[in-house]
Protein backbone atom coordinates (compact mmCIF):
# COMPACT_ATOMS: atom_id res chain seq x y z
CA UNK A 1 0.00 0.00 0.00
CA UNK A 2 1.15 3.55 -0.67
CA UNK A 3 0.95 6.21 2.05
CA UNK A 4 -2.54 7.43 1.09
CA UNK A 5 -3.88 3.89 1.19
CA UNK A 6 -2.34 3.38 4.62
CA UNK A 7 -4.09 6.54 5.87
CA UNK A 8 -7.38 5.36 4.38
CA UNK A 9 -6.95 2.00 6.05
CA UNK A 10 -6.26 3.74 9.37
CA UNK A 11 -9.47 5.75 8.96
CA UNK A 12 -11.47 2.53 8.52
CA UNK A 13 -9.96 1.01 11.65
CA UNK A 14 -9.96 4.06 13.95
CA UNK A 15 -12.82 6.39 13.03
CA UNK A 16 -16.40 6.04 14.19
CA UNK A 17 -18.81 4.10 11.94
CA UNK A 18 -20.67 7.42 11.54
CA UNK A 19 -17.59 9.23 10.20
CA UNK A 20 -17.32 10.16 6.55
CA UNK A 21 -14.38 8.14 5.26
CA UNK A 22 -12.16 9.56 2.53
CA UNK A 23 -12.81 6.44 0.47
CA UNK A 24 -16.58 6.99 0.77
CA UNK A 25 -16.56 10.46 -0.76
CA UNK A 26 -19.09 11.09 -3.50
CA UNK A 27 -16.21 12.46 -5.52
CA UNK A 28 -15.46 15.56 -7.57
CA UNK A 29 -17.15 17.23 -10.52
CA UNK A 30 -14.06 16.45 -12.58
CA UNK A 31 -12.59 13.01 -11.74
CA UNK A 32 -8.92 12.98 -10.73
CA UNK A 33 -6.33 10.32 -10.12
CA UNK A 34 -5.81 9.67 -6.37
CA UNK A 35 -2.70 11.18 -4.83
CA UNK A 36 -0.04 8.77 -3.51
CA UNK A 37 0.38 10.70 -0.23
CA UNK A 38 -2.87 12.53 0.57
CA UNK A 39 -6.49 11.51 0.88
CA UNK A 40 -9.21 13.35 -1.02
CA UNK A 41 -10.09 15.56 1.96
CA UNK A 42 -6.45 16.36 2.72
CA UNK A 43 -6.04 17.56 -0.87
CA UNK A 44 -9.15 19.73 -0.50
CA UNK A 45 -7.76 21.31 2.65
CA UNK A 46 -4.44 22.05 0.98
CA UNK A 47 -6.07 23.59 -2.09
CA UNK A 48 -8.09 25.93 0.12
CA UNK A 49 -5.08 27.01 2.18
CA UNK A 50 -3.04 27.78 -0.94
CA UNK A 51 -5.85 29.72 -2.65
CA UNK A 52 -5.77 33.47 -3.18
CA UNK A 53 -9.17 33.85 -1.54
CA UNK A 54 -7.85 32.31 1.68
CA UNK A 55 -4.92 34.72 1.83
CA UNK A 56 -7.21 37.72 1.34
CA UNK A 57 -9.16 36.85 4.50
CA UNK A 58 -6.39 38.41 6.59
CA UNK A 59 -7.46 41.88 5.42
CA UNK A 60 -11.24 41.44 5.67
CA UNK A 61 -13.28 42.77 8.58
CA UNK A 62 -14.72 40.41 11.15
CA UNK A 63 -16.61 43.00 13.25
CA UNK A 64 -14.32 46.01 13.71
CA UNK A 65 -13.20 48.05 10.72
CA UNK A 66 -9.47 48.81 10.74
CA UNK A 67 -9.18 48.67 14.54
CA UNK A 68 -6.25 50.32 16.24
CA UNK A 69 -4.67 47.35 17.96
CA UNK A 70 -2.89 44.14 17.09
CA UNK A 71 -5.26 41.70 18.77
CA UNK A 72 -8.61 42.27 17.06
CA UNK A 73 -9.87 39.43 14.90
CA UNK A 74 -10.00 39.47 11.12
CA UNK A 75 -11.91 37.09 8.90
CA UNK A 76 -8.76 34.93 8.70
CA UNK A 77 -8.24 34.60 12.44
CA UNK A 78 -11.95 33.84 12.80
CA UNK A 79 -11.54 31.05 10.27
CA UNK A 80 -8.57 29.60 12.16
CA UNK A 81 -10.47 29.67 15.45
CA UNK A 82 -13.42 27.89 13.84
CA UNK A 83 -11.03 25.28 12.48
CA UNK A 84 -9.44 24.67 15.88
CA UNK A 85 -12.78 24.27 17.66
CA UNK A 86 -14.18 22.04 14.91
CA UNK A 87 -11.12 19.81 14.87
CA UNK A 88 -11.28 19.34 18.64
CA UNK A 89 -14.91 18.22 18.40
CA UNK A 90 -14.26 15.96 15.41
CA UNK A 91 -11.29 14.27 17.06
CA UNK A 92 -13.22 13.73 20.30
CA UNK A 93 -16.07 12.07 18.39
CA UNK A 94 -13.70 10.05 16.17
CA UNK A 95 -15.04 11.74 13.07
CA UNK A 96 -13.00 12.74 10.02
CA UNK A 97 -10.76 15.58 11.13
CA UNK A 98 -9.40 16.25 7.64
CA UNK A 99 -12.89 16.74 6.20
CA UNK A 100 -13.87 18.93 9.14
CA UNK A 101 -10.76 21.09 8.73
CA UNK A 102 -11.27 21.52 4.99
CA UNK A 103 -14.86 22.72 5.47
CA UNK A 104 -13.85 25.06 8.31
CA UNK A 105 -11.01 26.64 6.34
CA UNK A 106 -13.20 27.19 3.29
CA UNK A 107 -16.46 28.29 4.90
CA UNK A 108 -15.92 32.07 4.62
CA UNK A 109 -13.95 32.36 1.37
CA UNK A 110 -16.85 34.23 -0.22
CA UNK A 111 -17.19 36.86 2.46
CA UNK A 112 -17.23 40.47 1.32
CA UNK A 113 -15.04 43.32 2.51
CA UNK A 114 -16.44 45.20 5.53
CA UNK A 115 -18.05 42.11 7.05
CA UNK A 116 -21.80 41.68 6.94
CA UNK A 117 -22.31 45.33 5.96
CA UNK A 118 -20.73 44.60 2.58
CA UNK A 119 -22.83 41.46 2.23
CA UNK A 120 -26.04 43.37 2.98
CA UNK A 121 -25.33 45.95 0.25
CA UNK A 122 -24.59 43.34 -2.42
CA UNK A 123 -27.70 41.44 -1.35
CA UNK A 124 -29.76 44.59 -1.98
CA UNK A 125 -28.13 45.39 -5.33
CA UNK A 126 -27.72 42.02 -7.01
CA UNK A 127 -30.61 40.38 -8.81
CA UNK A 128 -31.36 37.20 -6.90
CA UNK A 129 -29.55 38.48 -3.82
CA UNK A 130 -26.15 37.69 -2.35
CA UNK A 131 -25.30 35.26 0.45
CA UNK A 132 -21.74 34.70 1.52
CA UNK A 133 -22.17 30.93 1.93
CA UNK A 134 -23.28 30.62 -1.68
CA UNK A 135 -20.45 32.92 -2.74
CA UNK A 136 -17.95 30.74 -0.86
CA UNK A 137 -19.11 27.77 -2.93
CA UNK A 138 -18.92 29.90 -6.08
CA UNK A 139 -15.34 30.82 -5.20
CA UNK A 140 -14.18 27.21 -4.92
CA UNK A 141 -16.27 26.01 -7.88
CA UNK A 142 -15.88 28.77 -10.46
CA UNK A 143 -13.59 31.64 -9.48
CA UNK A 144 -10.37 30.28 -8.02
CA UNK A 145 -7.52 29.09 -10.22
CA UNK A 146 -8.35 31.61 -12.96
CA UNK A 147 -11.88 30.36 -13.40
CA UNK A 148 -11.15 26.63 -13.27
CA UNK A 149 -12.15 26.26 -9.62
CA UNK A 150 -10.55 24.04 -7.00
CA UNK A 151 -12.57 20.93 -7.93
CA UNK A 152 -13.29 20.03 -4.31
CA UNK A 153 -15.09 16.92 -3.15
CA UNK A 154 -18.86 16.89 -2.71
CA UNK A 155 -18.69 16.68 1.10
CA UNK A 156 -16.48 19.77 1.47
CA UNK A 157 -18.64 21.75 -0.94
CA UNK A 158 -21.80 20.73 0.91
CA UNK A 159 -20.34 21.77 4.27
CA UNK A 160 -19.24 25.15 2.91
CA UNK A 161 -22.66 25.87 1.41
CA UNK A 162 -24.64 24.86 4.51
CA UNK A 163 -22.50 26.37 7.25
CA UNK A 164 -24.38 29.68 7.45
CA UNK A 165 -27.36 30.23 9.69
CA UNK A 166 -27.55 33.98 10.42
CA UNK A 167 -29.88 34.31 13.40
CA UNK A 168 -31.60 31.06 12.47
CA UNK A 169 -31.37 27.60 14.00
CA UNK A 170 -27.83 26.47 14.72
CA UNK A 171 -28.76 22.82 15.13
CA UNK A 172 -31.32 22.04 12.45
CA UNK A 173 -33.40 18.94 13.15
CA UNK A 174 -34.50 18.80 9.52
CA UNK A 175 -32.07 16.58 7.57
CA UNK A 176 -32.79 18.63 4.45
CA UNK A 177 -31.65 21.83 6.13
CA UNK A 178 -28.39 20.70 7.68
CA UNK A 179 -25.05 19.59 6.20
CA UNK A 180 -25.03 16.08 4.78
CA UNK A 181 -22.14 14.95 6.99
CA UNK A 182 -21.60 15.10 10.74
CA UNK A 183 -18.33 16.86 9.98
CA UNK A 184 -20.23 19.63 8.19
CA UNK A 185 -22.62 19.90 11.14
CA UNK A 186 -19.62 20.32 13.45
CA UNK A 187 -18.38 23.30 11.44
CA UNK A 188 -21.84 24.88 11.50
CA UNK A 189 -21.96 24.89 15.32
CA UNK A 190 -18.23 25.66 15.68
CA UNK A 191 -18.67 28.81 13.59
CA UNK A 192 -21.12 30.16 16.18
CA UNK A 193 -19.07 29.02 19.16
CA UNK A 194 -16.06 30.82 17.71
CA UNK A 195 -17.65 34.12 16.76
CA UNK A 196 -19.80 34.72 19.83
CA UNK A 197 -16.77 34.23 22.02
CA UNK A 198 -14.15 36.14 20.06
CA UNK A 199 -16.58 38.95 19.24
CA UNK A 200 -17.30 39.41 22.95
CA UNK A 201 -13.56 39.48 23.54
CA UNK A 202 -13.08 42.14 20.85
CA UNK A 203 -16.07 44.18 22.01
CA UNK A 204 -14.65 44.23 25.54
CA UNK A 205 -11.25 45.26 24.15
CA UNK A 206 -12.88 48.08 22.17
CA UNK A 207 -14.82 49.31 25.21
CA UNK A 208 -18.19 48.80 23.54
CA UNK A 209 -19.38 46.52 26.32
CA UNK A 210 -18.23 45.73 29.84
CA UNK A 211 -18.03 42.31 31.42
CA UNK A 212 -20.85 43.19 33.79
CA UNK A 213 -23.09 43.92 30.77
CA UNK A 214 -23.22 40.25 29.84
CA UNK A 215 -26.42 38.86 31.39
CA UNK A 216 -25.71 36.91 34.57
CA UNK A 217 -27.91 34.00 33.46
CA UNK A 218 -25.43 33.45 30.60
CA UNK A 219 -22.26 33.71 32.66
CA UNK A 220 -23.69 31.42 35.34
CA UNK A 221 -24.06 28.68 32.73
CA UNK A 222 -21.14 29.30 30.38
CA UNK A 223 -18.69 31.08 32.67
CA UNK A 224 -17.11 34.52 32.64
CA UNK A 225 -13.81 33.72 30.93
CA UNK A 226 -13.27 33.31 27.19
CA UNK A 227 -11.56 29.93 27.58
CA UNK A 228 -14.16 28.66 30.06
CA UNK A 229 -17.06 29.47 27.74
CA UNK A 230 -15.47 27.72 24.77
CA UNK A 231 -14.56 24.68 26.85
CA UNK A 232 -18.08 24.29 28.22
CA UNK A 233 -19.67 24.69 24.81
CA UNK A 234 -17.31 22.24 23.11
CA UNK A 235 -17.61 19.68 25.92
CA UNK A 236 -21.40 19.90 25.74
CA UNK A 237 -21.42 19.34 21.98
CA UNK A 238 -19.25 16.23 22.37
CA UNK A 239 -21.19 14.77 25.29
CA UNK A 240 -24.62 15.53 23.80
CA UNK A 241 -23.68 14.12 20.39
CA UNK A 242 -22.50 10.90 22.00
CA UNK A 243 -25.76 10.65 23.97
CA UNK A 244 -27.73 10.56 20.71
CA UNK A 245 -25.21 8.02 19.36
CA UNK A 246 -24.00 10.43 16.67
CA UNK A 247 -27.33 10.42 14.92
CA UNK A 248 -26.62 14.13 14.57
CA UNK A 249 -24.45 16.81 16.21
CA UNK A 250 -26.34 17.91 19.32
CA UNK A 251 -26.27 20.14 22.40
CA UNK A 252 -28.10 20.00 25.71
CA UNK A 253 -31.09 22.33 25.89
CA UNK A 254 -29.62 24.36 28.77
CA UNK A 255 -26.28 25.04 27.06
CA UNK A 256 -27.88 25.55 23.66
CA UNK A 257 -30.24 28.20 25.05
CA UNK A 258 -27.32 29.99 26.73
CA UNK A 259 -25.51 30.05 23.38
CA UNK A 260 -28.58 31.52 21.67
CA UNK A 261 -28.92 34.11 24.45
CA UNK A 262 -25.28 35.07 24.04
CA UNK A 263 -25.71 35.45 20.29
CA UNK A 264 -28.82 37.61 20.81
CA UNK A 265 -26.91 39.78 23.29
CA UNK A 266 -24.21 40.39 20.67
CA UNK A 267 -26.73 41.29 17.99
CA UNK A 268 -28.46 43.75 20.31
CA UNK A 269 -25.35 45.36 21.77
CA UNK A 270 -22.60 44.99 19.16
CA UNK A 271 -23.67 43.92 15.66
CA UNK A 272 -26.68 46.21 15.25
CA UNK A 273 -26.28 48.98 17.83
CA UNK A 274 -22.71 50.06 18.45
CA UNK A 275 -19.88 52.27 17.28
CA UNK A 276 -18.60 49.30 15.29
CA UNK A 277 -21.83 49.20 13.31
CA UNK A 278 -21.75 52.96 12.76
CA UNK A 279 -18.32 52.71 11.19
CA UNK A 280 -19.34 49.79 9.00
CA UNK A 281 -22.45 51.67 7.84
CA UNK A 282 -20.13 54.24 6.30
CA UNK A 283 -18.73 51.53 4.06
CA UNK A 284 -22.14 50.84 2.51
CA UNK A 285 -21.61 53.91 0.31
CA UNK A 286 -18.24 52.53 -0.81
CA UNK A 287 -19.66 49.16 -1.87
CA UNK A 288 -22.73 50.65 -3.56
CA UNK A 289 -20.85 53.25 -5.58
CA UNK A 290 -18.12 50.81 -6.60
CA UNK A 291 -20.78 48.39 -7.82
CA UNK A 292 -22.60 51.06 -9.84
CA UNK A 293 -19.36 52.40 -11.32
CA UNK A 294 -18.00 48.98 -12.28
CA UNK A 295 -21.24 48.06 -14.03
CA UNK A 296 -20.61 50.95 -16.39
CA UNK A 297 -16.80 50.70 -16.42
CA UNK A 298 -15.81 47.08 -15.78
CA UNK A 299 -12.20 47.58 -16.85
CA UNK A 300 -9.53 44.96 -16.19
CA UNK A 301 -10.62 44.04 -12.67
CA UNK A 302 -13.93 42.42 -13.59
CA UNK A 303 -13.15 38.99 -14.98
CA UNK A 304 -14.65 37.60 -18.16
CA UNK A 305 -15.37 34.30 -16.40
CA UNK A 306 -17.44 32.36 -15.58
CA UNK A 307 -18.45 32.37 -19.24
CA UNK A 308 -22.06 33.29 -19.78
CA UNK A 309 -22.61 34.88 -16.37
CA UNK A 310 -24.15 38.38 -16.49
CA UNK A 311 -21.95 41.39 -15.88
CA UNK A 312 -23.67 42.27 -12.60
CA UNK A 313 -22.80 38.83 -11.22
CA UNK A 314 -19.15 39.20 -12.24
CA UNK A 315 -18.99 42.71 -10.75
CA UNK A 316 -20.30 41.26 -7.48
CA UNK A 317 -17.60 38.57 -7.69
CA UNK A 318 -14.94 41.25 -8.04
CA UNK A 319 -16.22 43.32 -5.12
CA UNK A 320 -16.81 40.32 -2.87
CA UNK A 321 -13.22 39.24 -3.41
CA UNK A 322 -11.77 42.60 -2.37
CA UNK A 323 -10.06 43.18 0.94
CA UNK A 324 -11.14 46.20 3.00
CA UNK A 325 -8.01 48.11 2.08
CA UNK A 326 -8.27 47.34 -1.64
CA UNK A 327 -11.91 48.46 -1.76
CA UNK A 328 -11.09 51.74 0.01
CA UNK A 329 -8.06 52.37 -2.20
CA UNK A 330 -10.03 51.70 -5.39
CA UNK A 331 -12.85 53.94 -4.20
CA UNK A 332 -10.37 56.73 -3.50
CA UNK A 333 -8.74 56.28 -6.91
CA UNK A 334 -12.08 56.45 -8.73
CA UNK A 335 -14.04 59.04 -6.79
CA UNK A 336 -11.68 61.33 -4.89
CA UNK A 337 -9.63 64.07 -6.56
CA UNK A 338 -5.85 63.78 -6.48
CA UNK A 339 -3.86 66.83 -5.61
CA UNK A 340 -0.75 67.38 -7.71
CA UNK A 341 2.01 69.80 -6.76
Amino acid sequence: MNIREQIEDLERRVLSPQACLSTASQGRSRPEQPHPLRTAFQRDRDRIIHSKSFRRLKHKTQVFLSPFGDHFRTRLTHTLEVSQIARTIARSLRLNEDLTEAIALGHDLGHTPFGHAGEEVLNELLTGGFRHSEQSLRVVDKLEYEGKGLNLSYEVRDGILRHSKGRGEILNDDPEGRPATLEGQIVRVSDVIAYVNHDIDDALRAGIIREEDIPSKITEILGKLHATRIDRLVTDVVESSLKVELERIAMSQRIYQALLDLRNFLYDRVYLNSEAREELNKTRKVVKELYEYLLKNPGDGVRDYPRGDPLERRVADFIAGMTDSYALALYEKIFLPRIRF
